[in-house]
């Protein structure tokens, strides 16, 4: 694994981009600023390797990133992902943990924390006492589905309901999306299943966002969980 070597990504990119950066151009955006080829090329492999429902060769391969240079792990939010679909919460905890660290602006590594943490902790209800501190999303369909996550209620959920029904296409996709992660988290298998496929079949993730890397994870879960 020696041509994976990776460079400290904080003194070649700057402040890191969160994954909603990636909207517009997932492989043009993944670093504020371009780093060597090699560093490149080993992240997309392995988020390559994860879209293709490769869990467990894609977290190798992030973990020979991390043994040629450990400063990397705050910036790889893509192995706290690739942890949570391996069934390895403790540790996709504190990847997203590290994450939020050097992001405290990103409002999904909170809810993947509260994600991985309802698998070990009892539960979503016994994971929010845990929850990490973060600032105010820009996004509104985030910002309406950590206000789900951190208080349950009903009304809350009905409103990411309704723009999973009425929002812009981007809107309806991480709607869906997260109504589903929401779902798993409470243990409603059905719940989880419907709403992910409805979010895999949006026209975001068919057509404009089908690169961005939270499609891949939404087809990556439909594979995983049987849910074809």
């Amino acid at each position: 694994m020696a041509t994976l070597l990776l460079p400290a990504i904080a003194a070649l990119v700057g402040p890191p981009l969160p994954r909603r950066a990636l909207f517009a151009s997932p492989a043009a955006l993944l670093f504020a600023a371009p780093p060597p080829a090699h560093a490149r090329s080993a992240v997309r492999q392995a988020m390559a390797t994860f879209a293709e429902g490769r869990v467990e060769e894609a977290l190798e391969l992030y973990d020979a990133i991390l043994a040629a240079n450990p400063a990397a792990r705050p910036y790889l939010w893509q192995r706290g992902l690739a942890l949570y679909y391996a069934g390895r919460f403790d540790e996709g905890a504190a990847q997203f943990a590290d994450d939020v660290a050097v992001n405290p602006n990103d409002t999904e590594e909170q809810i993947w924390h509260l994600l991985c943490l309802a698998q070990v902790k009892g539960g979503l209800a016994s994971a929010r006492a845990y929850r990490l501190s973060v600032g105010e999303d820009r996004r509104p369909v985030m910002r309406a589905v950590q206000r789900l996550f951190l208080s349950g209620d009903e009304a809350d959920e009905r409103e990411v309901e309704l723009l999973a029904r009425e929002g812009e296409p981007g809107t309806r996709f991480y709607a869906a999306l997260y109504l589903s992660l929401y779902r798993e988290s409470l243990g409603d298998k059905e719940g989880a299943r419907k709403r992910m496929l409805e979010a895999v079949a949006t026209e975001y993730a068919r057509g404009t966002g089908r690169l961005d890397p939270m499609v891949e994870l939404a087809n990556v879960a439909v594979r995983r969980r049987g849910w074809e």
